[in-house]
């Protein structure tokens, strides 16, 4: 899943609206922004397989550290234990980043094929495997992502004119890259060029997410 995870940033807001927006954009994305440096440094695994999936162009080999449940556990913690103590010292914001964190394994769960191990990557491994049919991937993200939006906007009020507009474009562009990203052919055929395509995504997004929101009380 890609777009379909700020779903939960934008649910999240609505819960705690000291939490930055931008903020919850990294933490859906925390585990991933790992995982490609972990797969650069051959610490983690993939390969690059063109229509491996009607969804993906990629077959995730070995991702123990970024992707299994227990990891995922222990991520959320340390982002608790960073938010209480170290960022915004405030115990209900800290909570909402760590629920972004998790919030990725439950999302990818329902689309990843089998290879989300429960700690190890000798242990059983759990995915529903939407990302065999294109179609409802694409509807799901867009669902997901469009009740996270209505769920933001009806929580926060426009301070100006981009503020107004300015979430629902976003979100539209997030939709249209998300075609391009489900339908279309490989973008980029190498795993450096697929790192930093992805980590220039979530980096550039949650920074519009943030300003975006800040135009927004």
């Amino acid at each position: 899943m890609f777009v379909g995870h700020y779903a939960a940033s934008f649910a999240l807001k609505k819960f705690e609206k000291r939490a930055s927006l931008g903020a919850l954009f990294l933490a859906v994305q925390f585990v991933d922004i790992l995982f490609f440096p972990f797969v650069l440094l051959g610490i983690e695994r993939m390969n690059i397989v063109e229509n491996f999936t009607q969804s993906t162009h990629f077959e995730l080999e070995y991702l123990p550290y970024t992707h299994s449940l227990l990891a995922f556990v222990l991520w959320s913690v340390a982002a608790y234990a960073v938010f209480r103590w170290v960022v915004v010292k405030n115990h209900a914001v800290a909570v909402v980043v760590a629920l972004a964190v998790f919030s990725h394994w439950l999302f990818d769960l329902l689309v990843h094929t089998p290879d989300l191990p429960l700690w190890s990557d000798t242990t059983a491994k759990l995915g529903l495997g939407l990302w065999n049919n294109a179609i409802a991937t694409y509807l799901l993200e867009a669902g997901l992502l469009l009740l996270g939006l209505w769920l933001y906007l009806r929580s926060t009020k426009a301070a100006t004119t981009v503020g107004k507009y300015g979430m629902g474009v976003f979100v539209g562009f997030l939709l249209l890259v998300n075609v391009f990203n489900i339908f279309g052919p490989p973008m980029l055929d190498t795993k450096l060029g697929l790192a930093v395509f992805a980590l220039t995504s979530y980096f550039l997004f949650a920074v519009v997410a943030f300003w975006l929101d800040g135009k927004r009380s």
